[in-house]
Formats: structure tokens, C-alpha cells, sequence
């Protein structure tokens, strides 16, 4: 089986409670847990990082979209958070263009 990407993730945490650190393959960044659970808030804390990834998979999708229909639209903004309902959770996802693409 082959990998999906041409360098694993990797993550280190080390003695301060929910640090991490992320390694990619072009640099790194950290991941910390809000103050109220127990973290500093160096950084995102993993459901946000999950949440950003939908957000910048679904924009991406989107440009690759508008720009094949050649459509003139420069910008295009989301917002992604989910809610909790019983012991589930459900992701919604909005979006916004700056201008019609009915015009």
C-alpha cells in the first residue's frame, strides 16, 4: 500500500501539559488545548485543526470549481463549527461569496 503523503506527519509533546508539536512536510507548527481545559493556548487544539482542515478542503473544492466555469468571483469566505446534540456532534458549514455569481 502507498502512502497518501510523500512525508508522515509527525507530533512530539513533551513535560507541558498538551503541547505538541507538528511536523510537516515543510515545517512545523504547535497544537496546545484552550486554558479552560487544562492548556495554554499556544496554538489550535485538535478539533479546531480538524475543523480548519474541512474548512480549507471545502474552499479549495470551491476555487477549483469557479475557476473551471471561469467565473470572476476573488474571494470566497466559510465558516466551519459543530454543535453538540446528545453524546453526538454535527459540523455545519457556511458560506459566503463577496459577490453574486448570478450577475
Amino acid at each position: 500500500m502507498k502512502n497518501l503523503l510523500e512525508k508522515d506527519i509527525t507530533g512530539t509533546i513533551g513535560t507541558q501539559k498538551y503541547l505538541c508539536t507538528i511536523s510537516w512536510r515543510n515545517g512545523q507548527f504547535i497544537m496546545d488545548e484552550p486554558e479552560i481545559t487544562g492548556g495554554k493556548d499556544l496554538g489550535p487544539d485538535p478539533y479546531s485543526a480538524l475543523l480548519a482542515s474541512l474548512a480549507s478542503c471545502t474552499l479549495a473544492t470551491l476555487r477549483m470549481y469557479i475557476d473551471r466555469k471561469g467565473w470572476d468571483i476573488p474571494e470566497i469566505n466559510i465558516a466551519v463549527n459543530d454543535w453538540l446534540l446528545c453524546e453526538c456532534t454535527s459540523t455545519e458549514k457556511d458560506g459566503t461569496f463577496p459577490k453574486s455569481i448570478l450577475q
